[in-house]
């Protein structure tokens, strides 16, 4: 899986002012880390975000969002964004 260095940039823009974050590459993708546990994962047109599991719901309902699922199996607290629904800085 290829990744995005325009999204990387955008995220790396957006998480500069919270401590603590270590970028890895991992899996074929660039994730950030933060206090030693996955935030965000950029991969090919699209960012895996670690969200509140509370607000799942609502995240899902939003254009160019979806759960994320690995073998079978949902993740709640973990969406998918594609990098359509991220283009412009107000949408980031």
């Amino acid at each position: 899986m290829a990744y995005s260095e325009a999204l990387i940039s955008k995220v790396r823009k957006a998480l500069a002012h919270i401590p603590n974050v270590k970028e890895n590459k991992m899996y074929g993708s660039t994730a950030f880390m933060v206090n030693g546990k996955l935030c965000m994962s950029i991969g090919d047109h699209r960012i895996m975000c670690r969200i509140d599991p509370a607000i799942h719901e609502a995240a899902i309902k939003r254009k160019g969002c979806r759960t994320v699922e690995m073998r079978g199996r949902e993740y709640r607290g973990y969406v998918y964004v594609n990098d359509g629904a991220v283009k412009t800085k107000k949408r980031f």
